[in-house]
């Protein structure tokens, strides 16, 4: 006689037998109550599993923030260091089944607030958004004006001068070549893209240090 098999349900590759002590507690601890659908208990369980995988992408400050406001566990913080260093594939996989073990046991504001925080991660901040205007106005002005390199390197006494002029030259050089189309040509040139780089770094560097200083402007008049 061929035997009846188990019905019950996957949740990330784990098997949960339909009314075992496993898909009892899953539901307990998502919903309070064993009535949940099976389909709504791994939806729930899935998503929190991706939730504490996407935590690993978390800054270290923005952690430490979670940790002292909501009190996570320091059974889910060390997990997730974990499973940082963890590289085998099925290591990892099992290492994730468990903090989705764990993020069940969260309640529900920690929870928000670790979506609100991956979130607020996702986007750029006010300050970094002002750093890269500008260092796209430093940039330009390097490039149209002998003097801006003057008053850059009031700012940034450790600059490389000569590597600067010669970014500045060829700049200038790849725009005039093709005159007809400077914009275009501009963005599309190395030096262009270099010049870019090294003030970005500058200032975000600069703001990082002074702790959430504003970078300086160049306020001179365009020539």
């Amino acid at each position: 006689m061929s035997r009846k098999p188990t019905k019950g349900y996957f949740v990330r590759g784990q098997f949960v037998a339909e009314g075992s002590e496993l898909d009892l507690e899953l539901k307990r601890e998502l919903k309070g109550s064993a009535d949940m659908s099976k389909t709504d208990l791994k939806k729930e369980s899935d998503r929190l599993q991706a939730l504490g995988e996407s935590m690993l992408t978390l800054s270290a400050a923005v952690m430490a923030r979670l940790v002292d406001a909501h009190s996570l566990s320091d059974k889910l913080t060390d997990a997730l260091a974990e499973a940082k260093r963890i590289t085998n594939f099925e290591g990892r996989r099992r290492q994730m089944q468990f903090i989705g073990k764990l993020m069940r046991k969260l309640d529900e504001d920690a929870i928000a607030a670790i979506e609100a925080a991956l979130e607020e991660q996702r986007k750029p901040s006010a300050q970094a958004t002002l750093a890269l205007h500008q260092a796209e106005q430093w940039r330009d002005k390097l490039i149209a004006d002998d003097d801006a390199l003057t008053r850059w390197l009031q700012f940034d006494a450790g600059a490389d001068v000569q590597q600067l002029r010669a970014l500045i030259r060829q700049a200038r050089k790849d725009a005039q070549a093709l005159k007809e189309r400077p914009g275009e040509a501009a963005r599309h040139a190395k030096a262009y893209r270099e010049i870019f780089q090294i003030v970005k770094a500058v200032l975000t560097q600069s703001s990082d240090v002074a702790g959430g200083d504003e970078p300086p402007a160049d306020d001179s008049e365009q020539p």
